[in-house]
């Protein structure tokens, strides 16, 4: 007696077949690690860089400043491409980034405690001191922009 394959069946089980080689050929996936900041602070950016700031997307005149911290990275391994977040606040309570919480990025975050900075530009109508909050970062464990 001879059976027919069901042409059901035959999708499924190739579909499962496309499936399990898929693993074989995938990317390897890049492991997101965050990495808590602390001490941080900020001072004005020296004279040659601050030359010539301006606001973000407009031609406001801005104050350059250069925020400053401490990385933690414990995962033993370097941590590539972070990306820096945290809430900036004038001394009016305003936000200095309006719907932005990605400040900056950092190449490389050795194992261990490592110092950070990056450049900012606030409009110069925005009041000093700054107040600076809910600071972090997250990067990856290789390399993934050139």
């Amino acid at each position: 007696m001879h059976r027919s394959i069901k042409p059901q069946f035959l999708a499924v089980a190739l579909s499962c077949c496309l499936w399990v080689c898929s693993w074989a050929i995938a990317p390897v996936a890049l492991a997101v690690t965050q990495i808590p900041l602390s001490n941080i602070g900020y001072h004005d950016c020296p004279a040659d860089v601050a030359e010539g700031a301006i606001a973000s997307g407009s031609s406001m005149i801005a104050n350059c400043f250069i925020v400053t911290g401490t990385a933690s990275n414990i995962s033993g391994k370097p941590v590539m491409d972070a990306d820096i977040f945290g809430r900036i606040y004038d001394a009016n309570g305003n936000s200095v980034m309006q719907n932005r919480t990605r400040l900056g990025g950092v190449p490389e975050i050795p194992p261990g405690k490592s110092a950070f900075e990056i450049r900012i530009s606030v409009p110069a109508n925005q009041p000093t001191p700054l107040k600076l909050e809910q600071f972090k970062a997250s990067g990856f464990s290789r390399q993934v922009r050139r």
